[in-house]
């Protein structure tokens, strides 16, 4: 479980900036993830900018036993993305990278 992330922006000019954000708790699932490096993204307001890179990096990692524990959520679908996020991780981990993932990611078959 991460609890810290650190997002790495290159420039066309070569130049780097470099910002890290706190993980409001421990987590693994990839929304957590997602959300919090688009937060970090939005707070650097760039504005036209030319970017190269963006570099993400996990940090200050824990193991899932030492974890905060089940949070209750009242967002059903925020629930069956995260009971389903191992499912997915098993089945891509076994048949090959990238075969499964949220059907929000496939294109429609036209």
């Amino acid at each position: 479980m991460a609890r810290k992330l650190t997002l790495a922006v290159r420039f066309a000019d070569g130049s780097t900036v470099e910002r890290s954000r706190a993980l409001p708790q421990p987590s693994a699932h990839t929304d957590d993830l997602r959300v919090t490096v688009f937060r970090s993204l939005d707070s650097m307001a760039f504005q036209r900018a030319r970017i190269r890179r963006l570099l993400v990096t996990v940090e200050d990692l824990r193991p899932a036993g030492e974890g905060p524990g089940t949070q209750i959520s009242l967002d059903p679908a925020r629930e069956n993305r995260l009971s389903l996020e191992p499912v997915l991780d098993s089945i891509n981990s076994r048949y090959g990278r990238r075969l499964a993932g949220p059907a929000g990611a496939y294109r429609k078959a036209s």
